[in-house]
């Protein structure tokens, strides 16, 4: 009241954004719930938020807005428009903070935008949004029942559900969800490992055999950064030969682990990945298990990018085989475009995960509550607090029932295809490898004009190295999408598009192939 008295002594009309400005300039976080008649503040600059998010939803979803406005790292340090990351002694006001919400957004990428094409994991889903909202007022933790009684029988109904199309019968699996891809493979390599030589929980690896696994040269770097994360070593891990699509070749797989145990190593464990993070390649799953199964070894199967086509009865195909896995990773946060993160590890064995983990701290896991204790599942974890990730995921099964699934995962992948048609029939861009994708990702090339009619030479790769940096540069600068590139193996930078965002049309494809052609032509 006092403010709009002033405007109008001054003769200015108060409109609803100068009255919130000057009253969250006069308010600060003690101002807010729990203090005493905090309410209306709290609703008022809980509701100014939900506004500045809105905008940002809706900026995130025009196509002729920018997916991001790119700033180096010096200029965000510096400091831009009075936005500062410096950390005050002085609490600031409600309208600083407001404006520093603003501006975070402003400065950040909108991995929602139909035109971000650059990571696996894209999209905005707003039931998915909502989940993550409620997730974090509840903010409670997921290890034991007593605390978080809902969301732990959702993390049982949603797991139960992903065993059952991966083929496992419901009632004798096991999993959790993760902090991410890594996190879920890191699981399966200590499974295994447990699986085999339960001694080494309390005694340690000095207490069994060097061991040996193998994964493909195309395969998440995760499996390697597990090996040394658990002490079996990174060299340990052997990587296996793919053909040309970045297919595992089973019969090198097999020969590598003869040669293994003929050095005096055990082999234990094989990860075979559906779903490649740059080809987007399904390794032979059957191939596969038959080999770990002459073996006896553990077989994972990394789906954190492939999962989601389980989804589709026109692409499960693919992962054919994944039944015969004893553990596999699965992302929701990537193929199904749940919000960061949301990860599972999924185990076929039923209490093995509890039996190689927990250590009963009694300050939680107490025996002689008054309900059931399988319940708190919190010492099946490495962690003892754990994000709930389950909620977002459940929430929008909810919403979109397993055909809305089913019906994203394919629209995404015929945008896949529909790119790799348009590049097929263009003499300007080259694709990496022949045939239609198997996944969403496509791999490919530009060619400035001057190098298409140069034969093929080491000088010439030199320079068709040089070529997807400089358009990413550019991209990034102008900021209207945004793709990745990069090397594999002997092969020099092509560009990597991936589709898992359900907003993304033709007109989007379009408009990245026209993009690359204005940003590269005079290169």
């Amino acid at each position: 009241v006092q403010i709009c008295s002033l405007l109008r002594m001054e003769r200015k009309q108060p409109s609803t954004s100068c009255i919130f400005f000057f009253f969250f300039s006069c308010l600060g976080i003690c101002h807010l719930l729990p203090a005493e008649d905090g309410e209306e503040a709290t609703k008022h600059f809980l509701q100014e938020l939900v506004n500045i998010l809105l905008a940002y939803i809706n900026k995130s979803l025009k196509r002729s807005s920018k997916v991001l406005d790119f700033h180096y790292p010096h200029q965000l340090k510096e400091g831009l428009e009075g936005f500062s990351l410096e950390l005050p002694d002085q609490p600031d006001n409600l309208e600083q903070l407001l404006v520093d919400c603003r501006d975070t957004l402003k400065y950040g990428v909108k991995t929602g935008h139909p035109r971000f094409f650059n990571q696996l994991s894209t999209g905005l889903d707003i039931i998915g949004l909502a989940g993550e909202w409620l997730t974090s007022t509840a903010n409670t933790n997921m290890f034991t029942y007593e605390i978080s009684p809902v969301f732990i029988l959702m993390e049982e109904v949603v797991l139960r559900k992903m065993h059952s199309i991966i083929g496992w019968p419901e009632e004798d699996g096991d999993g959790i969800f993760c902090a991410g891809g890594t996190m879920s493979n890191l699981y399966s390599v200590l499974l295994a490992r447990f699986h085999l030589f339960p001694v080494v929980k309390t005694h340690g690896m000095s207490a069994i055999p060097r061991l040996a696994l193998f994964t493909s040269v195309h395969s998440h770097y995760s499996i390697k950064k597990s090996a040394a994360v658990l002490g079996i070593g990174s060299e340990n891990v052997i990587v296996v030969r793919c053909d040309e699509r970045g297919k595992m070749i089973s019969s090198e797989l097999n020969s590598s682990i003869e040669t293994a145990k003929s050095k005096g190593l055990v082999p234990f464990y094989v990860n075979a990945t559906a779903g490649t993070t740059v080809y987007g390649a399904f390794d032979p799953l059957n191939e596969i298990a038959d080999i770990c199964e002459h073996h006896g070894l553990w077989m994972h199967v990394d789906a954190a990018w492939g999962g989601g086509l389980l989804l589709s009865n026109k692409h499960r195909v693919k992962l054919q085989g994944i039944k015969r896995a004893h553990s596999v990773t699965w992302n929701p946060h990537k193929m199904m475009g749940v919000p960061l993160q949301c990860s599972t590890i999924l185990v076929k064995r039923k209490g093995l995960l509890q039996e190689c983990n927990q250590l009963c701290a009694e300050y939680l896991f107490q025996p002689d509550k008054h309900y059931d204790v399988s319940y708190d599942t919190g010492d099946k974890s490495i962690q003892c607090g754990r994000h709930v990730d389950v909620f977002k995921l459940w929430l929008m099964w909810k919403a979109k029932g397993s055909e809305g699934f089913e019906a994203q995962i394919n629209h995404c992948l015929e945008n896949a295809e529909y790119l790799y048609y348009k590049l097929k029939r263009r003499t300007d861009f080259q694709l990496v490898f022949k045939g239609k994708p198997e996944h969403s990702n496509v791999c490919f090339r530009y060619l400035p004009k001057r190098l298409q009619s140069i034969l093929p030479s080491p000088e010439r790769d030199r320079e068709l190295h040089m070529v997807a940096p400089k358009i990413k540069t550019k991209m990034m600068e102008e900021g209207f999408t945004m793709i990745g590139y990069q090397p594999l193996e002997d092969k020099v930078n092509f560009f990597r598009c991936v589709f898992s965002n359900p907003a993304t049309q033709r007109e989007d494809v379009d408009f990245l192939i026209d993009e690359i052609v204005r940003l590269g032509c005079e290169l």
